[in-house]
């Protein structure tokens, strides 16, 4: 029975131990929410518990909203919680917004860290604007390449500063966008320039230009201001750059053009040739009909004698007309020909 009753007494004992433990546990935030004067009841803590919802994270919260003079129960931090939201990031976002003088109701920073944003760093954005490189370096481009009206190439960089607008973070457009927005209005307003000497001389009216055009619209930024960090003439520093665009493509216009008359005039010239060649077959096509011709005249002139048309006489007259006639021919191309 001894032994017995001490088995007895451990199985009493561990249920014991752990509802005891249970309290302490409970206990210990308990105290520390009320002498924080975060006070939460203990029954609160219990049904945490059950929820699935760590008290002692939950107390912290609240002790923190509380000390920085910012009143919140435990049910919406519970909710933000069990929603999957990191209820640490946004208490300290709501403590920076409220020291910084920023309006940050708690749905929506709730909302913003739901969105997969960091809400704390926005807020510190806010507060602390911070420094975009256009174009990013960390994508493989470090200067923009614009061309001005005169044709010359300009390779421009630029530094924007941009604050956090808290208002449309959520589905804003992000850093991206604005490298995008910037490097084309920059591009632009220098396409838009008569001279890239007015570029060089006055690059902050490119700045001006590109940041009157409003590219933060739809974005989560404001951009305060857009700096030309630096701006060369390509071909300056490297000998494989191109300088002079616009000469570069009226040397590439004309020799296109010089090889556009020349294929036209080459094809003149074998239609020339067509045409002579077509002219010699002609002259082929009549000296055979001629001699087609001439070989009907014995023809006649025997149908002639036959018939008695004509007589020997008349026919040997013929004869010394044409001897008389080929030679006179013979003596006027022995004239043309150059003496010896």
């Amino acid at each position: 029975m001894g032994n017995l009753g001490i088995v007895l007494m451990a199985v009493l004992a561990i249920p014991v131990l752990i509802f005891l433990g249970t309290i302490f546990y409970f206990l210990k935030i308990w105290i520390q929410a009320l002498t924080s004067g975060a006070r939460v009841s203990f029954f609160t803590l219990v049904a945490m518990k059950l929820r699935r919802v760590p008290p002692s994270l939950i107390v912290e919260a609240r002790i923190r909203l509380v000390k920085a003079g910012i009143g919140l129960g435990t049910d919406p931090l519970e909710a933000h919680y069990l929603a999957g939201g990191d209820v640490i990031q946004v208490v300290n976002a709501m403590i920076a917004a409220d020291k910084a003088g920023i309006p940050l109701v708690f749905q929506n920073a709730c909302a913003i860290n739901l969105a997969g944003r960091d809400v704390h760093a926005a807020v510190q954005t806010s507060v602390n604007p911070k420094v975009i490189d256009c174009p990013d370096p960390a994508r493989g481009t470090t200067l923009l390449d614009a061309v001005a009206k005169d044709g010359i190439r300009l390779l421009v960089k630029a530094r924007v500063t941009v604050r956090t607008n808290l208002k449309q973070l959520v589905g804003g457009a992000m850093e991206d966008t604005i490298i995008a927005r910037v490097g084309q209005g920059i591009v632009s307003a220098i396409g838009s320039s008569t001279s890239y000497k007015d570029v060089l001389e006055n690059p902050d009216k490119i700045s001006r230009k590109v940041l009157d055009s409003g590219l933060d619209s739809q974005t989560a930024f404001e951009i305060v201001s857009i700096d030309i960090a630096d701006v060369s003439v390509a071909g300056v520093s490297g000998a494989r750059e191109v300088a002079n665009v616009g000469a570069l493509l009226e040397t590439e216009r004309a020799e296109a053009d010089k090889k556009l008359r020349q294929a036209e005039a080459e094809g003149r010239r074998a239609m020339a040739v067509a045409a002579e060649q077509e002219m010699r077959a002609k002259t082929q096509e009549m000296q055979a009909k001629l001699v087609e011709a001439q070989a009907q005249i014995p023809l006649g002139i025997a149908q002639a004698l036959k018939e008695g048309r004509i007589g020997v006489m008349d026919y040997l007259k013929m004869q010394n007309v044409m001897a008389d006639t080929s030679m006179r021919e013979s003596l006027a191309g022995g004239e043309d020909q150059p003496k010896a």
